[in-house]
């Protein structure tokens, strides 16, 4: 039996212990009276309470956005697919009723968890834009016969949606699609596509991880490929629609997440703990929150794995101006007209500040009027994109960019901007 189908067997096997105790937590939590005498009973309930939630699951979270304030209204909003492949939707986030407004494509990693972790990056930017995401699906539940997916097809993707939005559209891309973006957009200038688009901003991606470089950069320097091929990927176990399909499985990506900050982890899990005993109730539901978002995993197709850490990490291939799209050198001299927004957290231990804003010096045809960069202070990974951070401080830049964009693809005129004022 193989790593993957010992975990899925352990998993089935957890799974109706979990619900147990589940259903046990409040029944214990009702034996805890008032005052001291009640915490022991608080503690069980508390022990519980976290075992019960502590399982992975593959089940594509919803998300949840139905409705929406924008131009001091509220509207409605329709969650509709517009466009798919067996490897991802493309999700719009329709106002109704609403006025016309610039369309927005969000471009979301496919790094272990759904499209749903840019949940309030969507829920922000609909109060500005028409918004759009890549929902990428999980690799188990494709079929064999569906056919490779590895970067090259990721681009195609992103070019295929980006021409389904047609003229006039602001790109986003959130971590590891960062440099698909850049490559995607500098194919479709070199082609002169007219739904090239207008304004890219790529936010805490790995552009070029020799800057600057993360724990995640060393491990993927320290192994050679064939290591991560021989370790890091798995079959899919019969009973998944995907059965067969070699992918790079969601646990082994969350498990190396949690390692990077284990002690911030158990820090979490013992404050949620506490939290219980007490009866903190809104720190419960937002410990339950987050954490019941972050153990939903998806695996991830073994080419696109592989080629990424060949590509991107290893080789970066990017930087080095030797990144290939199928038989096609990519150019990045070749992005003349779309304006570029690099935005990288100060605490950033993924892609740390510097491996973003590589992307500004590669684009050496981009004149630097249209070229921006800005370092969030205080927030790491997931507060460029998630959090107060994001939503009153960072999505206004990403607005002031749009803006000139819009204003220049009109006019030709570009004000300057200036962010650190």
């Amino acid at each position: 039996m193989d790593i993957y189908s010992s975990y899925q067997l352990q998993d089935s096997l957890l799974a109706p212990v979990r619900v147990a105790a589940g259903m046990a937590a409040p029944i214990a939590g009702l034996l805890a009276f008032p005052g001291p005498i009640g915490i022991p009973a608080r503690q069980i309930e508390a022990g519980l309470d976290i075992f019960s939630h502590s399982g992975i699951s593959h089940e594509r979270p919803k998300f949840g956005i139905n409705q929406v304030g924008s131009n001091g209204r509220l509207y409605e909003v329709a969650d509709k697919v517009v466009c798919y492949s067996p490897f991802c939707d493309l999700r719009h986030f329709e106002k109704i009723d609403a006025p016309p407004q610039p369309k927005m494509l969000i471009i979301a990693p496919m790094s272990g968890h759904f499209a749903t972790l840019l949940r309030e990056t969507v829920r922000t930017s609909l109060q500005n834009y028409d918004v759009y995401i890549t929902d990428w699906r999980d690799s188990r539940d494709i079929p064999v016969n569906a056919g490779r997916f590895g970067l090259d097809e990721y681009i195609d993707h992103i070019i295929l949606f980006q021409r389904r939005l047609g003229v006039g559209v602001h790109t986003l891309a959130v971590c590891q699609p960062t440099v698909a973006a850049l490559a995607a957009t500098a194919i479709m200038a070199e082609d002169k596509e007219p739904s090239t688009p207008i304004s890219l901003t790529i936010m805490g991606g790995p552009i070029d991880t020799r800057i600057n470089p993360s724990q995640v950069n060393h491990l993927a320097k320290t192994k050679d490929l064939q290591w991560f091929k021989e370790i890091m990927i798995d079959t899919v176990p019969y009973g998944f629609s995907g059965a067969g399909r070699k992918v790079y499985p969601g646990y082994i990506q969350l498990a190396s997440f949690i390692s990077m900050n284990l002690d911030r982890h158990i820090s979490a899990h013992l404050k949620q703990f506490r939290s219980i005993v007490t009866e903190d109730a809104p720190s419960v539901v937002t410990h339950r929150k987050f954490y019941d978002e972050y153990q939903t995993v998806m695996d991830l197709s073994a080419e696109f794995y592989i080629e990424t850490i060949s590509k991107v990490f290893q080789e970066h291939d990017l930087p080095n101006h030797k990144f290939y799209w199928r038989d096609r050198l990519v150019n990045l001299d070749t992005i003349e007209d779309t304006f570029l927004f690099t935005v990288e957290g100060e605490r950033d231990d993924i892609c740390p500040p510097g491996q973003t804003y590589a992307a500004l010096d590669l684009c050496g045809k981009l004149p630097d009027e249209m070229k921006f960069s800005y370092i969030q202070p205080g927030v790491g990974h997931y507060g460029l994109f998630n959090g107060k951070r994001w939503s009153n401080e960072i999505f206004p830049k990403v607005c002031k960019v749009t803006e000139l964009a819009d204003q220049y693809h009109q006019t030709k005129n570009t004000p300057g901007l200036e962010f650190n004022s």
